[in-house]
């Protein structure tokens, strides 16, 4: 959210209920607008300076509406990618914020509390990949820097009490007509969740349904509400692993 103008009317109202909120800080895990755009500059600036009224500190992961999808409304996803990166890869002195260092400056981490948490640009839209030869390249690219900026988080959280990971898609779609974007994010999961003295929490959006549930051994997954949604999730760290609610819309 939000995914128009109205939406983005009412995202005033919930910005400013989280506000009266003694949070540690907030995410949004992507997709800013719908899959059909708005994709232009004026958009992700309105964003951006919307998201400065949040009082906490406020991390932003890309989604696929953002960037992979603007090509349905005449737009090079990589360019828009480009303009998110210079909008939103900002310092962020308040979490101790790490960017991944190089290209992939949405690639952030930092911790609280000993639980690390972890996010990076795995949109919807199966990863990117399938649709043409250049895309195809970006996303094995980005897939590499992805799976190293985990390894690097896993590592850092095997003394800690958690670690969280952060992303838009939803990696257990399989596409059925191209190759699958998310195996090997899947199977990342699958060795990362088998540490069972580590609780592994997947936070991600993109098909639109609140979920809670456990779709692998040891890893906990929860889906945010989205679209025609505005809601928000408050998450707390409890003895041997997480707890989530849903907070009442404003």
């Amino acid at each position: 959210m939000p995914y128009s103008h109205a939406q983005a009317n009412l995202l005033d109202d919930l910005i400013a209920q989280m506000n009266r909120e003694p949070l540690a800080f907030v995410a949004h895990v992507g997709d800013i607008t719908s899959g059909a755009g708005p994709c232009g500059d004026e958009w992700l600036e309105a964003r951006a300076r919307q998201f400065d009224r949040i009082r906490h500190p406020f991390v932003l992961l890309p989604g696929d509406n953002e960037w992979t999808d603007c090509h349905r409304s005449g737009f090079e996803p990589l360019e828009r990618l480009a303009k998110w990166r210079r909008l939103f890869c900002r310092p962020l002195a308040q979490l101790a914020l790490a960017r991944q260092p190089g290209e992939y400056c949405e690639h952030v981490r930092w911790e609280i509390d000993g639980i690390v948490f972890v996010g990076v640009n795995v949109p919807g839209s199966n990863n990117n990949l399938g649709r043409t030869p250049q895309m195809d390249a970006e996303h094995a690219r980005r897939m590499r820097a992805v799976l190293a900026w985990l390894d690097e988080g896993r590592t850092l959280a095997r003394d800690r009490r958690g670690l969280v990971v952060l992303m838009q898609a939803n990696p257990f779609l399989e596409s059925r007509t191209h190759a699958d974007g998310y195996a090997e994010l899947r199977g990342w999961l699958r060795r990362a969740a088998q540490e069972a003295s580590l609780p592994l929490l997947l936070v991600h959006g993109d098909t639109h349904l609140y979920r809670n549930d456990r779709p692998l051994p040891g890893l906990h997954r929860v889906e945010v509400p989205g679209s025609p949604q505005l809601r928000w999730l408050r998450a707390s760290a409890v003895a041997g692993g997480f707890a989530v609610e849903r907070a009442d819309p404003p």
